[in-house]
């Protein structure tokens, strides 16, 4: 008499199959989850950048020109969470300024971050190989 065996578990398959599936959806996921993060930096860099920009326009509204240096307007030279190095870029003058925000990190998109000043208005512009739309509007 033959006894009928119950099969309980996973066979070897089975679980070679989901180590697959899980790896696939892993080489998806990962890239847009760096993507992600690279993106909230920005954010820090952006938000320095504007702080900076408010700053130069106070000192500007009590002094004959825009300041020279962060520490004359109270800005540190890193960004809030760390992630860039600010600095003012050149010599301001009564009418013009830049600001520039460099990364600790490597972000070939947008690469470093400035706000430039003129008498005309203002730009931003970035260094890397991304456009403007993906490096200040996101």
């Amino acid at each position: 008499m033959k006894k009928a065996y119950n099969s309980r578990g996973f066979t070897l398959i089975e679980l070679m199959l989901v180590v697959a599936v899980i790896g696939i959806l892993g080489s998806i996921a990962y890239p847009s989850y760096q993507e992600y993060l690279i993106r909230a930096k920005r954010g820090d860099a952006k938000t320095s950048l504007l702080s900076t920009q408010l700053a130069q326009e106070k000192y500007r509204a009590n002094h004959v020109t825009y300041a020279s240096s962060l520490s004359d307007i109270n800005i540190g030279t890193t960004s809030a969470d760390g992630n860039y190095t600010i600095a003012i870029v050149g010599t301001p003058d009564a009418s013009s300024y830049t600001v520039k925000a460099t990364p600790g990190y490597t972000d070939a998109t947008c690469g470093t971050l400035s706000i430039v000043k003129t008498g005309s208005g203002i730009s931003k512009t970035e260094t890397g190989t991304g456009d403007s739309d993906d490096c200040w509007k996101k």
